[in-house]
């Protein structure tokens, strides 16, 4: 039987990026797409419960249904697996994001989102991202390593808890794959004050991101800068467990 994926994003069902996953998936599996009405961009893990959510089926089609649902990205994981479970799921499958996830870029992307409810869920999960925020992004040279991703993914299985960040850079050939870790980095000058024309403040963020150990070489964002597709194993399990015994002599 054809593996059954559960797809979703957070540039919107109409965003290249996961139409091309679409095309790109589906001679291989079926697959059930639910992604936002439009783009949720920075969402992380967040949900919805101050609305209600509607979903319309934009495609139907024999082995694709494609959805525009009102909600964050995880909302998408939700409304599917509870509203279409007549079939259970082979993996879920975040993306392909227009832009970069890797390093602290996983704590607030949608896209990661996706694959975190998930794992959350009890599903093999992964997202994929390429780094380039054009529309017109080419994602051609992605093609061969998303198929392989999915079969192996399936096939291999995740531990519970877990799930994997998958990173492209901007390029036509890539030298290889990393496994590697989450680099260590953070965003400073976030905040840009600017005025309103017609008079008053306000603020946009934006920022640089500030390498904390250039050094590594173990990183995904070392991968990404030398052309290797970055995958980051990454868990859920947020327990500091180093933390444990010190704070237990403390407290």
């Amino acid at each position: 039987m054809r593996p059954y994926l559960l797809i979703s994003n957070d540039d919107g069902v109409d965003a290249p990026g996961i139409n091309f996953l679409i095309e790109a998936l589906r001679p291989y599996a079926d697959m059930l797409v639910m992604a936002p009405d439009s783009a949720r961009s920075g969402f992380s893990c967040s949900i919805t419960s101050s609305r209600p959510l509607t979903y319309k089926v934009l495609r139907q089609e024999e082995g694709l249904t494609v959805c525009a649902c009102s909600g964050t990205p995880t909302d998408c994981v939700k409304m599917a697996l509870n509203l279409f479970n007549d079939r259970k799921f082979d993996l879920v499958i975040g993306g392909i994001n227009h832009g970069d996830n890797s390093s602290v870029n996983a704590h607030y992307s949608g896209t990661m989102g996706v694959a975190t409810e998930g794992a959350l869920q009890g599903y093999p999960a992964v997202a994929f991202s390429l780094c380039d925020h054009s529309m017109d992004a080419n994602f051609e040279p992605l093609r061969p390593y998303l198929v392989d991703f999915m079969f192996k993914a399936i096939a291999v299985g995740l531990p519970e808890l877990t799930c994997l960040n998958i990173n492209f850079p901007k390029a036509d050939k890539f030298k290889g794959i990393k496994v590697c870790r989450m680099a260590h980095s953070r965003w400073q000058n976030e905040v840009e004050h600017r005025t309103h024309p017609y008079g008053g403040d306000y603020y946009w963020l934006v920022g640089d991101c500030k390498e904390l150990e250039p050094e590594a070489t173990d990183t995904d964002r070392w991968a990404l800068a030398h052309n290797y597709v970055a995958v980051t194993p990454t868990q859920l399990d947020v327990t500091a467990r180093e933390l444990v015994d010190v704070l237990r002599e403390v407290l």
